[in-house]
């Protein structure tokens, strides 16, 4: 798999200027962005070794590549970008990464298959969404009889699909066809369609529309998860192994500190532009046009402490009643959570 650290990439960072993602806006902007982070603040021997996904669990991570990037050899964090959890899950068991934004079914697992791990934060909610050639879906009820390309088995798409459509009375075996694949796989059904309907993730199913102008969005799956539940959809989280928080427990609150701050930048409408490109150049999207389009949909949040953990606690209930291998077994104990 393809991965990009900020090592190698520091002469294009720093050729196209990218550390303009920590300068203030200009005055009379909407809203300020997030202050400047201060590298390499506190330090330990060597660079807290951080991995993130490519798509939405990794934009919210981006001002704060770009800041570590600019900081050089003082940064405290060095990242690397990798395409899945497949590659995040050996390097976090083995101890190769500190710190790491996965999925949060991913985290569970881990956690009961004694990866000594914690969550630290959300980072992001729900980013699936039901794309159609056609206008024959107008709500869940619509899908009945339909087959759906979609991606994400055996992950939270798969269960978080299977929740939304049992839910609406329609048993998602029988009722429905769905056929799992890649991202690839479904953007190359959906072109060969007339009336295809499939389910993807942003920045997915944000390329998928802009490649093919017949695609819409026909559902917002958050949304439609919000009418059938109280609790949030929490996709996406960022852990870390127990033995680094306890070895660093000061960086580990300056991380979360300033990757608050990067989520704020990201998702703040003013810096728009600026964070597209932090985006394409790390390879978390294919390019800048897909992920200023990607970004407003990917439901970057920052959701740390008690209300991390209800948030949490519920959707693993939810994941454990549709399928309990869902979470590795069951809902983690309260020894999973960082609460400082």
């Amino acid at each position: 798999m393809k991965k990009r650290t900020l090592a190698l990439m520091m002469s294009l960072v720093l050729l196209l200027g990218i550390t303009a993602c920590g300068k203030p806006a200009a005055s009379g902007s909407a809203s300020d962005p997030a202050p400047e982070v201060s590298q390499p603040g506190i330090s330990v021997g060597e660079p807290a070794k951080v991995m993130v996904m490519s798509g939405p669990t990794g934009v919210g991570a981006a001002k704060m590549m770009a800041d570590s990037a600019a900081a050089g050899d003082a940064a405290a964090y060095n990242f690397t970008v990798v395409a899945g959890n497949d590659e995040v899950a050996p390097a976090l068991a083995k101890g190769e990464v500190d710190i790491a934004c996965i999925a949060t079914n991913l985290a569970a697992n881990l956690y009961n298959k004694q990866t000594d791990i914690k969550v630290l934060a959300v980072n992001t909610l729900g980013v699936l969404y039901v794309l159609e050639k056609g206008s024959s879906v107008s709500d869940v009820s619509s899908l009945k009889g339909k087959t759906i390309y979609a991606t994400g088995k055996a992950a939270n798409p798969e269960y978080i699909l299977s929740h939304v459509l049992t839910q609406n009375g329609i048993d998602p075996v029988n009722d429905v066809d769905i056929q799992w694949m890649t991202p690839q796989e479904v953007t190359a059904k959906m072109a060969q369609s007339t009336d295809g309907v499939c389910m993807l993730p942003v920045p997915a199913a944000t390329a998928l529309m802009m490649k093919d102008a017949g695609v819409r969005e026909a559902l917002n799956v958050s949304a439609e998860w919000d009418k059938i539940s109280e609790n949030p959809l929490v996709m996406g989280c960022v852990v870390a192994r127990t033995a680094f928080i306890q070895e660093n427990p000061q960086l580990v609150e300056q991380f979360l500190a300033e990757y608050e701050q990067s989520i704020n930048f990201m998702k703040d409408e003013s810096n728009s532009a600026t964070a597209a490109e932090c985006v394409a150049l790390f390879g978390i999207t294919a390019n800048a046009a897909i992920a200023a389009k990607a970004i407003p949909q990917c439901n970057l949040t920052y959701m740390a402490g008690e209300q991390m953990r209800t948030a949490i606690q519920n959707y693993y209930e939810v994941l454990f009643t549709a399928d309990p291998a869902s979470i590795g077994g069951g809902n983690p104990d309260d020894a999973f959570y960082y609460i400082p």
